[in-house]
């Protein structure tokens, strides 16, 4: 069996393993994480303990489940790489329902769902962008590259793939920057310069920040003021994950470096963005203790991808 992709799902913040099976075209996902998700253990040995205990129930039991259990190397919190028990999704769905309590029923409500859904149809699409060539085409710092990257994460998801909006739309009684002005604001934006990490990164907020329609004139030296600012959400979804794309381009171009996303919490991700609105202290310094060099690394790409896909989960 080729180990072809590796990726790390999240269950109520929960990590949860798995290798892709290119030969048999599927996933297969580690028995230890779906345990420790179900049971919300944190002791890596009472998990240990209790699947060592629910194998052993199996056998005297004839069940074939344990059977089809395979051993694959992933990797662990010390970043050595282990031979575990994984499962396929028929596996999993077998285990779940041999620990049989409310949590495993939400577990599988969220396992056999979470591909069928929009972000999971295009989560896939963005593990394909590393395999896809594109990211060596396009023009890192630019808006169409930022389209080219929406497009592909959602294209055949959403009709407007691509597509800077056109209409103004709001979300949790929050009202995103008047689309009348993107044309000026968007221009301005790509203006911004990019060889340095501060002006990336001023550029990346830039970008998740938009100045409002009573001050789209209010630039200086191409910088939008940041007191008279507010959130841009310049798609009509899938910001988030399209501009750290972007990002990650941005800084393997001018500095050699990506971010390893993984490094950073999602909470306090989330916070900094927020406090970036008028302040990007926060943000840059999340940011730049976890840059790396591995720019061009398939596994810190899937990884990048997984943890973006993590910070968008409500």
């Amino acid at each position: 069996m080729v180990e072809h992709k590796k990726s790390i799902r999240f269950f109520n913040d929960r990590e949860v393993r798995a290798v892709w099976d290119e030969e048999h075209s599927k996933w297969w996902f580690s028995v230890l994480d779906i345990i420790a998700a179900i049971n919300e253990q944190d002791d890596y040995q009472k998990t240990r303990n209790y699947w060592k205990y629910l194998k052993t129930k199996l056998r005297k039991e004839n069940s074939q489940l344990v059977s089809s259990t395979n051993q694959l190397k992933l990797k662990a919190s010390d970043g050595k790489s282990y031979k575990t028990d994984t499962f396929d999704a028929e596996g999993v769905t077998l285990l779940a329902k041999h620990i049989n309590n409310t949590k495993a029923t939400n577990f599988l409500d969220w396992f056999l769902y979470s591909d069928n859904t929009i972000d999971g149809q295009s989560k896939k699409k963005a593990y394909q962008l590393f395999e896809s060539g594109i990211l060596k085409t396009v023009d890192p710092g630019t808006i169409k590259c930022l389209q080219q990257i929406h497009a592909y994460l959602f294209g055949g998801l959403y009709d407007f793939a691509g597509q800077i909006r056109t209409k103004n739309i709001s979300k949790g009684g929050f009202t995103f920057a008047n689309c009348m002005h993107f044309p000026e604001t968007l221009q301005a934006i790509e203006r911004m310069p990019e060889t340095t990490f501060n002006e990336i990164m001023d550029k990346y907020v830039e970008m998740k920040i938009r100045a409002n329609e009573h001050h789209v004139n209010s630039f200086t030296n191409g910088r939008v003021q940041p007191n008279l600012c507010n959130v841009a959400h310049p798609f009509m979804e899938g910001n988030g994950r399209s501009t750290r794309i972007w990002l990650d381009l941005m800084l393997k171009r001018s500095l050699k470096r990506c971010v390893d996303w993984s490094q950073i919490n999602k909470n306090e991700y989330l916070s900094a963005m927020r406090e970036s609105v008028s302040d990007s202290t926060h943000i840059k310094a999340l940011v730049l203790p976890a840059l790396t060099t591995k720019i061009d690394d398939r596994e810190m790409f899937m990884k990048g991808i997984d943890y973006s896909y993590y910070y968008e989960q409500e």
